[in-house]
């Protein structure tokens, strides 16, 4: 069994137990080699990004402009604010120098000379040992000008962390940049991508920890090595995070196309009390919820799951089980992502507080048949309407369930309610044909 990120070492956090490991070896090799030979090594290994897009991790370092005047940065994305998902914690806890590692060689691959590991601020606990691997990471001149010492090399950079103030948001990539400069974290509008205007005007490349994390094993196995590991498309492992009704939840580091029965029945120890699967998301709260009974066969990598009309996302699998309520399910995930929206965008900042008060009338038993597809009718005016993607992550699960599951909330509604209609003409409310009697035909 494979275990790029998490390998089964005890005490792999502490530094003498990493080197012992053949730690920081992979940055010896990355340096030895040009920066445009590190680039084309991660595209031939096919790793895609691990934070929800699944972008080509290669392919986005190439982006980086080659001959500029201004400084470049990396930022690491760790504010993992997804419901469902804790995957990256597990990297802070247990293998920060392999984290650190990567840090190295990708700034390196990009020219980069400055770091900054942006970690969500309910993260307080994770961040201790980062920092504790950095400063260790310093003291062996592993970090800062010292490397070019340790190294032999010329080149050297620094690496910060960054705590963030526990705002969703932040892990949408261009508010990650503005929290940062020390602004309110409002996305971007892009174009101008990070490649060419990310932090203070400057090139900037963004990847999310777990991606980091695995180019130190790329660059000492090499990419043929890599792309061998799982599906052909979408290569390598995955931290699958498992929550819900199961025996054993918890995160487990499998090859990408392992079948999603499998992680559940093999791994996270089946079904509490063997129930039925009735509802599963398989990425993360903003990723499409799937029926229990179509995911039979279904392989957990990106191109199976975007078959099946879902998405991988961060890889947080949601179980629910027969009992599951899922009005009060999608209820509680639409109050999470209105209290999380920006506010910048109309549509995300009054379509999520407008769906979750007709799904609140639902649950109180004062909804009508006609409430259900004004959800589905909202969410569509959310979806691709908005500066970033969090109008996706609270439209997604609002339509998708509903859709796949419209039984269920048929059965919550109130057929006997008539809502009135307050919005009328004023000039028309009391003339000889008022417009209450108007028949649409």
């Amino acid at each position: 069994m494979h275990r790029i990120v998490l390998p089964d070492i005890k005490n792999l956090q502490e530094i003498d137990v990493y080197l012992a490991n053949e730690g920081y070896y992979g940055a010896r090799l990355a340096f030895q080699k040009s920066p445009d030979d590190i680039i084309e090594i991660v595209k031939k290994s096919g790793l895609r990004g691990r934070g929800g897009a699944a972008f080509l991790t290669g392919l986005k370092w190439s982006f980086m402009p080659k001959v500029t005047n201004k400084p470049k940065y990396l930022c690491v994305n760790g504010d993992e604010s997804e419901p469902g998902s804790f995957k990256d914690r597990q990297i802070f806890e247990f293998n920060p120098h392999q984290l650190i590692e990567g840090i190295l060689i990708t700034c390196y691959a990009i020219g980069a000379q400055t770091a900054y590991i942006y970690i969500r601020g309910e993260y307080h606990k994770w961040i201790k040992p980062v920092q504790k691997a950095i400063d260790e990471a310093y003291n062996n001149g592993f970090i800062g000008s010292r490397m070019k010492e340790t190294f032999g090399t010329q080149f050297s950079c620094d690496i910060f962390i960054h705590k963030g103030a526990g705002a969703y948001i932040c892990g949408e990539e261009s508010s990650l940049m503005n929290s940062i400069e020390g602004q309110r974290a409002y996305p971007r509008v892009k174009p101008p991508f990070p490649a060419q205007n990310g932090l203070w005007g400057n090139p900037t490349t963004i990847n999310n920890v777990e991606t980091i994390t695995n180019v130190p094993p790329i660059i000492k196995n090499g990419s043929e090595w890599f792309s061998s590991i799982g599906e052909p498309k979408h290569p390598g492992t995955l931290l699958f995070g498992v929550s819900g009704h199961v025996n054993k939840p918890g995160v487990y580091e499998l090859p990408t196309g392992t079948l999603l029965t499998d992680i559940i029945e093999k791994y996270a120890g089946g079904v509490i009390n063997a129930k039925r699967i009735k509802c599963i998301i398989p990425g993360g709260t903003s990723m499409p919820p799937l029926k229990g009974d179509s995911i039979e066969g279904l392989k957990m990598d990106a191109e199976s799951l975007r078959a099946a009309g879902s998405a991988i996302g961060t890889g947080g699998i949601i179980v629910m089980d027969e009992d599951t309520d899922l009005v009060k399910v999608l209820a509680r995930m639409t109050k999470f992502y209105y209290h999380e929206s920006c506010g910048q965008c109309t549509p995300c900042r009054e379509g999520t507080g407008w769906m979750l008060k007709i799904l609140k009338r639902i649950l109180d038993g004062k909804g009508t048949k006609s409430d259900l597809d004004l959800l589905i009718s909202i969410a569509n005016n959310i979806d691709g309407n908005t500066v970033c993607a969090l109008g996706e992550a609270a439209a997604w699960p609002v339509k998708f369930t509903i859709a796949r599951f419209r039984d269920e909330f048929e059965n919550r509604v109130n057929e006997s309610i008539q809502i009135p209609v307050n919005n009328k003409v004023h000039s028309m409310r009391k003339t000889k044909n008022p417009i209450d009697n108007i028949e649409i035909r």
